[in-house]
């Protein structure tokens, strides 16, 4: 159904230049975690988890960058990104590296401004409730508005 293990599509997800350059990003940010629990939420439809700690997010799992978080601090290509995980945020998407964001390769991105985002930790985001933007409990489709 996917190629990544929530069950989610990628292109929507994915970060890309263009959106950074225009100044804003308006959607969730596809994050991968090194060890997910063993369960989903949507909008994912699978889980991939090897862990039945509570404490170890589902697949699907939405977390916002708090407001306390500096974007001032950080370089012109990651603002636009600190902002985007401010309002939409990032859904788990897949195991991989610990709170890796994705985006789309282009030879534009300043891979320099990008890694400052490394410095964003666990302990900048918390987790949200997005299930009230849930249209149905088999469809990836999210309310508006």
């Amino acid at each position: 159904t996917s190629g990544d293990a929530a069950g989610l599509a990628i292109l929507p997800g994915l970060v890309t230049y263009d959106e950074v350059a225009a100044g804003t990003v308006t959607h969730a940010i596809r994050l991968t975690v090194p060890v997910s629990r063993k369960a989903y939420v949507w909008p994912a439809r699978h889980q991939a988890g090897s862990s039945t700690n509570a404490n170890a997010p589902r697949m699907g799992e939405r977390f916002r960058l708090r407001a306390s978080v500096d974007e001032t601090s950080f370089p012109a290509q990651a603002r636009p990104i600190v902002r985007a995980l401010k309002t939409y945020g990032a859904i788990v998407a897949d195991n991989g590296s610990a709170w890796f964001l994705s985006g789309a390769p282009d030879e534009r991105w300043d891979n320099d401004q990008l890694a400052t985002l490394a410095g964003l930790e666990g302990s900048d985001f918390e987790a949200v409730d997005a299930s009230s933007q849930m249209v149905t409990a088999g469809s990836g489709e999210a309310r508006t508005g």
